[in-house]
């Protein structure tokens, strides 16, 4: 076994990596960018080398620099995670060059697989069922879409080099076709740096459910059984779970030794995945294969009770595989949500900021390699920790959060229960949807297909609700005892100066003004009482006190009910977790904000950094309403930026190419009289 490893990644997969190695006796060395100095992955690894500045290109993708790292911190092997360098075979075959073992499948593999297109021609050879479509190497736009008319509408483009979701489009008429086209170009450069796109028909409401293989030196290959990865936005995975629901023992063995067989077509080695499309009638297809580890690799952990990662670190050391395909069993059920710094009330757009807040829910240690099936066994795999920042650089994910289940009825209801535990402050995160998405009605039947969220939008993007009372009554307890608090320390001394709410001979009322996301005001008037208050709002009135505050933990009465609830300040912005929900509510402070005026109107801004890729619109141009204007690339995803109304463009004020920073300005814009 080695006895020291680089690993070459960041983030999550980083902080995962060196625990298997630190549980094995193994030295870890890390490798960070500028903007990663006092990241997570750094602190737990036994030594850090800076790479260079922040841009992948310059820092995480120079596989020069980290060969060099490795060899000069004594390293015997390099772990590439997944992302980044982990399926590229000319990083793998110079690890070999410079004496390193590259902890991944030989290059021939990776080569085989990377290219979806060949990959296709291989599989239809070993006999793995392929989905009707183009995968050849001419790419004249009116050529591919004579394909795409001969296959028939809808289409799927997908990025020949790709993964991740990105560089994928569904085209759903002739029409639609060479924008589409254009479009998945641009995002599979940029993101591969390799423009290639085959086309596929684009099945009706499938599945999509992946097979884990692993592969030794010493030629035994089995697999892990499956992943049901169906719930997705933007081609990206939301939630995942083993075993797949309905599947069948038969249907399982079936798509096990597909897997296999694709494995073994290609000389593989190591962990990988074959993703295969499936139908609702049972019948699979090839999709493709991703040779590295995956991200979702949890939940096989968690119904096999077995390390992945260390299964990878005793292959690349040539130990044969651990076990054979008969001692493998499924435990239970495990689910994996992945939280995202995004904001899915605004088309999922990736945020960024600081993590002010960051409460996890308990974590019930589930021992790898151990005996599945213990009880509330709850897993949070993160790499970043409360007041570090999300940046724009990379993917914006979080944690990922992973239960386990005896049935998946009960897995469901522990994901739910963590979820409502989870809270964040400092930007936008996608916790309360993932919430609502886990208690739906489509996946809680296992009603599933990939266009699971887009057919049950009402039900997970629902109208803005009002804020509870209870939230209200928090958050304006939590600021008159801050209050309190504040006046005791400044001027303890001073009776005048005690923010008591008390009058001669009347009582004090106070209306707060507070606005929840939505722009909805609320005005609850206080009014002060020698034990609490009393809370008037809406024609209601009750009586409030506190009962009992720790820090940011408070627990208050309301009439006859008890409320507990956390509420976190950051600046005029509460943010009241209670009941399962996260509510936000800002406050307007009224000398705080005097003399404030609004901002300057007519221009469209920013919605996150990134860069300008392209300028549909010309000054002076007239538009109508949701005609698309700028193209926006972030985090290596394109965000349209369209007329949020009929108008005329005044102004273009940034070009093709240039950096925009959260909020800029990118035309002036006058709407229609």
């Amino acid at each position: 076994m080695f006895k020291k490893i680089l690993i070459a990644n960041r983030g999550e997969i980083a902080c995962r990596v060196a625990a298997t190695a630190r549980k094995l006796g193994i030295r870890t060395v890390a490798v960070y960018s500028e903007a990663d100095a006092n990241a997570k992955h750094v602190a737990v690894c036994d030594e850090a080398v800076l790479l260079g500045p922040a841009p992948a290109k310059e820092s995480y993708l120079c596989g020069d620099k980290i060969i060099a790292i490795a060899l000069a911190t004594g390293a015997q092997a390099i772990h590439p995670g997944y992302g980044f360098l982990s399926e590229n075979a000319e990083f793998a075959e110079a690890c070999a060059e410079a004496g390193l073992v590259f902890i991944g499948p030989p290059a021939a593999a990776m080569r085989a697989m990377g290219s979806k297109s060949a990959a296709k021609s291989l599989m239809e050879k070993a006999g793995v069922p392929l989905v009707p479509g183009y995968h050849g190497d001419e790419q004249d736009a009116a050529f591919l879409q004579r394909e795409a008319d001969r296959i028939g509408y809808p289409v799927l483009l997908k990025a020949s080099a790709g993964g991740g979701g990105k560089g994928m489009r569904v085209v759903e008429n002739a029409e639609g076709f060479r924008d589409a086209l254009a479009s998945c170009k641009r995002e599979a450069i940029s993101s591969f740096g390799d423009d290639k796109v085959l086309a596929e028909k684009y099945l009706q409401r499938p599945r999509h459910i992946e097979i884990q293989v692993f592969a030794d030196t010493h030629g035994n290959c089995l697999y892990l059984f499956e992943r049901d990865c169906s719930v997705q936005r933007r081609h990206q995975k939301v939630l995942e779970e083993a075993p797949a629901p309905g599947m069948t023992a038969e249907r399982r063995a079936a798509m096990g030794d597909a897997a296999v067989a694709a494995a073994k077509a290609v000389g593989y080695v190591g962990a990988g995945t074959v993703e295969f499309i499936a139908n609702q009638d049972g019948s699979f297809y090839f999709m493709e294969m991703n040779t590295r580890l995956q991200v979702e690799h949890p939940v096989t952990e968690m119904i096999t009770g077995l390390d992945l990662v260390e299964w990878q670190l005793r292959v690349a050391a040539g130990e044969p595989l651990p076990k054979k395909q008969d001692d493998l069993k499924i435990h239970g059920h495990a689910l994996e949500a992945r939280i995202y710094a995004e904001n899915p009330d605004k088309g999922f757009l990736p945020s960024i900021g600081t993590l002010r807040h960051l409460d996890t829910p308990d974590a019930v240690q589930f021992e790898l390699g151990g005996t599945p099936g213990q009880p509330a066994a709850v897993r949070v795999d993160s790499g970043v920790r409360e007041g570090d920042a999300i940046s724009p650089f990379y993917d914006p994910m979080i944690a990922k959060l992973i239960v386990w289940g005896a049935d998946r009825k009960q897995a469901l209801a522990r994901m739910a229960q963590a979820l409502s535990q989870y809270q964040i402050v400092g930007l936008a995160a996608n916790v309360a949807f993932l919430k609502r998405l886990v208690e739906s009605d489509a996946f809680a039947n296992a009603d599933l297909d990939t266009g699971l969220i887009e057919r049950n939008g009402d039900t997970l993007f629902p109208p803005a609700r009002s804020v509870p009372v209870a939230a209200l009554a928090l958050a304006a307890v939590a600021l008159i005892e801050h209050e309190k608090t504040l006046a005791r320390g400044t001027n303890a001394g001073d009776p005048w100066s005690q923010a008591l709410g008390w009058r001669l001979n009347s009582r004090y009322a106070r209306t707060l003004a507070f606005r929840d996301e939505g722009g909805k005001d609320y005005a609850p008037v206080f009014t002060y009482l020698p034990h609490g208050w009393d809370l008037s709002i809406k024609g209601l009135s009750v009586d409030v006190a506190l009962l009992s505050r720790d820090g940011v933990h408070l627990s208050v009465r309301l009439g006859d009910a008890s409320v507990h609830g956390t509420v976190r300040r950051d600046g005029d912005t509460f943010h009241v977790f209670t009941g399962g929900g996260h509510h936000v509510l800002h406050y307007a402070d009224p000398l705080a904000h005097a003399g404030e005026s609004e901002a300057e109107g007519g221009r469209l801004t920013a919605p996150m950094p990134g860069k300008v890729v392209a300028v549909l619109a010309a000054q002076g141009q007239e538009v109508k309403k949701g005609e698309p204007l700028v193209i926006m690339e972030a985090m290596k995803m394109e965000h349209t930026i369209a007329a949020p109304h009929d108008g005329t463009v005044d102004e273009i004020l940034y070009a093709v190419g240039d950096q925009v920073t959260d909020g800029a300005p990118l035309l002036a814009f006058r709407a229609a009289a």
